[in-house]
């Protein structure tokens, strides 16, 4: 009942919730509505120019795109910046491709005098950290021509930022190791599973790590606001040996040493697509704990191609870049305007798995049960995730 009441909630945080199977639409009280505050005066953001032949013409002539933690394999990134690249002749740089959301941020602030190539132009972050970058003065507005079609309540009404795309958190299984696939949230802490869990980020930094203390918490019996459930199940987890202390990667779980993570579900697909077969792999969605995840995108107040960035967006959300996203599994923003058009070959809707049933957390749970999880962290798992050596 719980799941089902907060499954409805979400509605006043995204209106295409459930896509095609609701027509629930509601905006996020005004009250929950981040500050927007403009950058600050010593990184103006550059005027957009009249029509899209001139932001082409001005982006070209920057000549460079600067993205960070992109990997290629996150809602098919890949072929989003070959597209990209290919198709408007500038180069992209990519950064730190497994950077978790509080890495983007700190980039944009490292690098805020620097006009080179170390410099993000833009983040995708999940959806707790558009207020912090806005609050902190690291983003700059845009409304791409499509800002019609994103639902209201999933997008900053000054142009800040925008939700991209969503998934929902699921279990990758590495079957040639592990011979019973958890279930639950609840499983993990078993003593068959020693040695074989791991988060697929550092849940100090990382959205989708966040998201996963989060899901777990739901499982055990807390809730998204103050997932201290979360934290505490993670802790028996540790303190059973079934912990690995490694951001889960696909060579990782591919090589046996993290066969089991928590990953969001457009993640795991792509991962096990990779795979070929080798090795075998199952994708479970928990049955206890079930959350989705909303990132979004924004522009660096202190973009050194802010043109670049700009077209960048244009292409993201135009009907091309939203359609390459659905391939990698992801869940894109215009689903439900893409959907009303029949612009949605049945090759690629037929790729995306049943959402239905799982809980969206509201924009206040997030940012509040993102504190709890960072702050308390060390102190209630005591488990320092690192990237693998």
């Amino acid at each position: 009942m719980q799941a089902k009441r907060r499954h409805l909630l979400y509605s006043a945080l995204i209106a295409l919730v459930v896509f095609a199977l609701s027509g629930c639409t509601a905006a996020i009280p005004a009250a929950e509505a981040p500050a927007t505050e403009a950058p600050a005066a010593e990184a103006p953001a550059a005027e957009v120019p009249a029509g899209m032949e001139e932001l082409v013409a001005a982006a070209q002539a920057e000549g460079e795109l600067t993205v960070i933690a992109l990997p290629r394999d996150w809602c098919n990134y890949g072929e989003v910046i070959d597209s990209f690249a290919a198709k408007y002749g500038i180069k992209v740089n990519e950064l730190d491709p497994n950077a978790g959301s509080g890495d983007e941020l700190e980039a944009i602030k490292a690098n805020k005098d620097n006009k080179g190539p170390q410099a993000p132009d833009v983040i995708d972050v999940g959806f707790a950290f558009g207020p912090q970058a806005v609050a902190e003065g690291l983003l700059q507005p845009y409304k791409v021509s499509t800002w019609e079609t994103i639902p209201e309540s999933a997008k900053d009404p000054e142009g800040y930022w925008y939700g991209d795309y969503y998934g929902v958190m699921a279990f990758l299984v590495n079957k040639d190791v592990v011979a019973n696939t958890p279930q639950s949230w609840l499983d993990l802490a078993k003593p068959e599973y020693k040695g074989q869990f791991a988060l697929s980020g550092d849940p100090r930094t990382s959205n989708q790590a966040i998201l996963s203390i989060q899901a777990a918490s739901l499982a055990n019996g807390g809730t998204l606001a103050d997932p201290t459930a979360g934290l505490e199940l993670m802790a028996q987890v540790n303190q059973a040996g079934n912990l690995v202390p490694v951001i889960a990667l696909p060579g990782t779980v591919a090589l046996g040493e993290t066969p089991i993570t928590a990953v969001w579900d457009y993640n795991a697909l792509s991962w096990a697509d990779g795979f070929e077969g080798n090795p075998a792999t199952e994708v479970v969605i928990p049955s206890d704990g079930r959350i989705a995840g909303v990132y979004l995108q924004g522009i660096s107040a202190y973009a050194p191609h802010p043109n670049a960035a700009k077209l960048w967006m244009e292409h993201l959300y135009s009907d091309e870049g939203q359609l390459m996203w659905m391939k990698g599994y992801c869940r894109p923003i215009r689903e439900a305007d893409l959907r009303e058009r029949g612009a949605i070959p049945d090759e690629i809707a037929a790729k995306i798995p049943d959402a239905s049933g799982v809980v969206f957390p509201t924009l206040d749970e997030l940012v509040t049960g993102k504190q709890v999880i960072v702050e308390n962290w060390d102190s209630v798992v005591g488990a320092d995730v690192k990237a693998a050596q």
